[in-house]
């Protein structure tokens, strides 16, 4: 299966990803597909995972899931659920969020407990040294409960706009080195 063939949807977290983000920037460059939620301020997680498999389902072809934050635990959650996760040959899970610990449990509640069970497709957490939201030990943790790849990216914060990361090259590789793993 060519690269080609595999359709990318991006799936921000919290609040949406604004136009300096890697993912808006990503979708822009090639070709991504954002999965839109109805309310990106107050997210609930029944609603963002029936609009994920919504699009999932309606996918011409195989799939590639680009998660940031919250998304990431969307992913998570949608796997261990869904009729259609089958269709998903990889994920790129990044800057997952610890949603059980202050101030996150309070702002995005009835996220936690996230789901732990062992994704049935390829995945690579990639995680920041220093992220406000998430410890390294805990992304390391969630990547080995869902038996995905792990690299720590170093010092970059949320890895997000605020992290100035443009283009993001580096992720971008790592996602292709993700798909070509998956054979997609």
């Amino acid at each position: 299966m060519a690269a080609e063939s595999a359709q990318v949807f991006t799936l921000p977290g919290w609040q949406g990803s604004g136009p300096t983000h890697w993912q808006t920037r990503w979708e822009a460059l090639h070709d991504f597909q954002r999965v839109e939620q109805h309310d990106w301020q107050r997210p609930l997680r029944g609603d963002w995972s029936a609009r994920l498999d919504e699009v999932v389902g309606d996918a011409a072809g195989p799939v590639v899931l680009v998660a940031h934050s919250l998304g990431c635990v969307l992913t998570a959650w949608w796997a261990a659920h869904s009729r259609h996760a089958h269709r998903v040959k990889a994920a790129l899970l990044v800057a997952p969020p610890d949603v059980a610990q202050p101030p996150l449990n309070h702002i995005l509640r009835g996220w936690a407990p996230v789901a732990r069970q062992p994704l049935l497709f390829s995945a690579a957490v990639l995680a920041s040294s220093n992220d406000p939201y998430c410890s390294l030990a805990q992304a390391r943790a969630l990547a080995r409960s869902w038996g995905a790849g792990f690299e720590d990216l170093g010092p970059l914060g949320h890895v997000n706009a605020e992290s100035g990361l443009g283009d993001w090259p580096e992720g971008h590789a790592a996602l292709r080195r993700l798909m070509a793993q998956a054979g997609c």
